[in-house]
């Protein structure tokens, strides 16, 4: 294991890899202590230091934070500290996960939410609105006090502006006291521009044949690398006590064995214990084989796209994919998990593999998460895209499919705050990422204009952070919201979560331009069914005797369903019964 580790002879092992460099010296109140260095590169050495201690390695002449740093209580650029992961006296030692298919999904931006602390107080509320787990978006050191995330340097160090060790750890200790599950996303395919110093002594921990867009590919072939990142991803399970961790953009991770690599060292160190650990993908391949396997799920970037191309109309961009018939798109996300299982983008490129042989539960569906709010020009959330009559429709068919539902914080009171993307950057790199942000949406409609591409706030503003901090919305409209909402989760509970473990998808017809209905059948055999009709036009669907509407969406819509007639704006949930056998009471 890298990184500074407390060993129960009360001695740290400080180990560092750093190939390139003959020696290399751990420095500790400005004292040199000469590291052992072994055939693979590796620096070792053992010492009495005290807690919290602070230090560096000297390699050359640079001085360099720990890569595997457990704390960077100064910043990336700073010293790091010794950790001992022993020191928190964990409280909530029965805990030992939830079932996959019982998670109900929330992704949180701790920083928006006031750091882990005040993220700590609101997981009451959270538990209340009906969520069953939180996922939090990356908290890997970063440069600067705000960011998304996703330019960690330091993936083993919780960022400093959030709060401490402890105060994570707490966190996560009251969430299974509410019965909440966490997740953790985490980002192992770069890293961020500011404070990674891997390739002034490691420059083998980066490939110069294969590139990303963040630069040179991480060469996860080097035993040394993938160890690095297996451990991480052991570290945040073991230490912390996560309940899962969602990949972020394995498409550019080479070679896939890695991924396969890194899920089994998972659950070897899970199953002897019989915890309930959840791996989820992000993966612009549509790689259904590795859902086959020890991954639990992937993000259905797929269905999501479809359906807001459904919803809004909006076709720039990775939009474009589902421009041609959104709805048979959407109807085959529902019936088959993947849109794209092979055939070309709109680039030309065969993306994806058959799916409809997975279950239900092998895919996470949402209407917004961090990307798809945050990656538009203005941040906007679908409240203010949608007619509120579409977008509670379509809320029904996220909340009551057999697939994983997933949500964005506020959703769970129709949150109308944008999202925007920011970062803390100063001086050149602030000038590239404003400058690069304005430049990538040059194509869209509305800011070819130099001018209005001038209107996307400022990454690095303070004010683009402060606007996208989630404002609660108390009057009327928000209170019946959130009623309605966990209305919704409550009944998920209530009927679908027992039956979904071995629950398979059946079809999904498609009813008109924007009007839907797809089958499942549940593990006790009966079948689930939701139509959906979110175009301007009533579409027929025949209902007989054997169905019970658990939920429709407008409530005044039954009259109309009892005639056969699906109104538009409408989002009908039904249980069919089987002969001989009676619906659950």
């Amino acid at each position: 294991m890298y990184g500074a580790q407390v060993l129960d002879d009360g001695t740290t092992r400080f180990r560092v890899w750093a190939p390139d460099a003959s020696q290399v010296d751990l420095i500790i109140d400005e004292l040199a202590f000469p590291m052992a260095r072994d055939a693979q590169g590796n620096h070792t050495l053992a010492l009495e230091v005290d807690p919290d201690t602070r230090y560096v390695y000297r390699i050359g002449h640079r001085q360099v934070p720990d890569p595997a740093s457990r704390a960077q209580p100064g910043g990336v650029l700073g010293a790091s500290m010794v950790v001992d992961p022993r020191d928190y006296r964990w409280q909530r030692n029965e805990w030992n996960g939830a079932p996959w298919h019982t998670a109900v999904i929330c992704e949180v931006h701790v920083g928006t939410m006031g750091g882990f602390d005040t993220l700590c107080k609101s997981l009451p509320r959270l538990a209340a609105a009906g969520y069953t787990a939180i996922e939090l978006m990356p908290i890997a050191s970063f440069q600067g006090d705000r960011n998304w995330g996703y330019d960690g340097v330091q993936p083993y160090a919780p960022d400093a502006s959030y709060g401490s060790v402890a105060t994570l750890k707490h966190m996560i200790d009251e969430a299974h006291r509410l019965g909440l599950s966490v997740i953790l996303d985490v980002v192992y395919n770069h890293f961020g521009p500011v404070g990674n110093e891997l390739p002034h002594y490691a420059p083998e921990f980066f490939r110069a044949d294969v590139h990303t867009p963040w630069g040179a590919a991480i060469d996860f072939r080097r035993p040394q690398v993938a160890r690095y990142f297996i451990d991480n991803a052991l570290m945040w399970i073991n230490e912390y006590r996560f309940d899962g961790l969602r990949l972020d953009a394995v498409h550019t991770i080479e070679p896939q064995a890695f991924l396969e690599e890194l899920a089994a060292a998972v659950r070897r160190t899970c199953l002897p214990h019989g915890r309930q650990v959840w791996l989820i993908l992000e993966n612009e391949n549509n790689t259904a084989s590795l859902l086959s396997g020890d991954y639990n799920a992937q993000w259905n970037d797929d269905a999501h796209n479809a359906l807001h191309v459904m919803l809004t109309g909006e076709h720039e961009g990775y939009y474009a994919d589902f421009a041609k018939n959104p709805t048979a798109d959407v109807a085959k996300a529902l019936a088959e998990g993947f849109v794209f299982q092979g055939q070309p983008d709109r680039r030309g490129h065969p993306r994806g593999e058959p799916s409809s042989h997975l279950r239900p539960t092998s895919f996470v569906l949402f209407l917004q998460n961090h990307d798809q709010v945050g990656n538009r020009p203005m941040g906007e959330r679908l409240t203010c895209l949608v007619d509120d009559a579409d977008l509670r429709a379509a809320m029904v068919v996220v909340t009551l499919s057999p697939m994983i539902p997933l949500f964005f914080m506020g959703e769970e009171w129709g949150c109308r705050t944008p999202f925007y993307y920011f970062t803390a950057y100063d001086g050149e790199l602030a000038e590239k990422v404003r400058n690069g942000r304005r430049e990538e949406f040059s194509h869209f409609a509305g800011f070819t204009d130099p001018q209005r591409r001038a209107r996307i706030p400022d990454p690095n503003a303070l004010d683009t952070y402060a606007a996208s901090i989630p404002r609660m919305q108390d009057d009327e409209q928000g209170v019946e919201w959130k009623h309605w909402f966990a209305g919704l989760l409550q009944l998920r509970q209530r009927y679908l979560c027992p039956r979904l473990e071995s629950s398979c998808a059946l079809g999904c017809e498609v009813l008109g331009d924007k009007a839907l209905y797809a089958r499942w059948r549940l593990s006790d055999g009966h079948y689930w069914e939701i139509a959906l009709n979110v175009s301007g036009q009533d579409v027929s669907l025949p209902r007989d005797s054997a169905t019970r509407v658990i939920w429709i969406e407008p409530q005044d819509a039954l009259d109309a369903l009892d005639r056969g007639v699906l109104q538009s704006h409408t989002a009908v949930v039904l249980e069919r019964e089987l002969e001989g056998e009676r619906l659950l009471a």
